[in-house]
Order: structure tokens, then C-alpha cells, then sequence
């Protein structure tokens, strides 16, 4: 799955074109890297989101969306 689609789809962005915009800014990172929203997510990645005012990492459980599964764990947020 796409990365910006991820975002969206799990909610941790509530729309695809914002996270979009965030990717493009270099706001998120994959395993260390910054990523583009085109980027492939897979289980086990780690992602690392700038908001602003806190950054959020989160590791990717499955890129399956199955409604209410969780598809990340939140590692740590500060």
C-alpha cells in the first residue's frame, strides 16, 4: 500500500492530499528515511510523523485495511 494512502486509511492523517503535502515537506519519515508519498508500506516498517508540535512514531502492524484492526502501534509520541 502507498504510503499516503496508509496515513489516510489508518487515520493517523485524515486525508490522503494532506498527507501527501506532508511527505512532499519531508515531515515524515520510513525507517529513517525520508519517505515520498508514493513510498510501499510494509509490516514491521517504522514510521516517524512531524506534526509540529509533537512527533509520533508508529510501527506498522499490517497494510490490510479490515475496518476496526488496528494497523499501528504507537511507539512513542512526544
Amino acid at each position: 500500500m502507498r504510503l499516503d494512502k496508509f496515513l489516510q486509511v489508518s487515520r493517523l492523517i485524515r486525508r490522503r492530499t494532506v498527507a501527501q503535502e506532508f511527505c512532499q515537506s519531508g515531515k515524515i519519515r520510513q525507517n529513517g528515511r525520508v519517505s515520498k508519498p508514493g513510498a510501499r508500506v510494509n509490516p514491521g516498517d517504522v514510521l516517524e510523523i512531524d506534526f509540529g508540535w509533537k512527533v509520533t512514531r508508529v510501527r506498522v502492524l499490517t497494510v490490510e485495511h479490515l475496518g476496526t484492526e488496528k494497523m499501528y502501534e504507537e511507539l512513542t509520541s512526544s
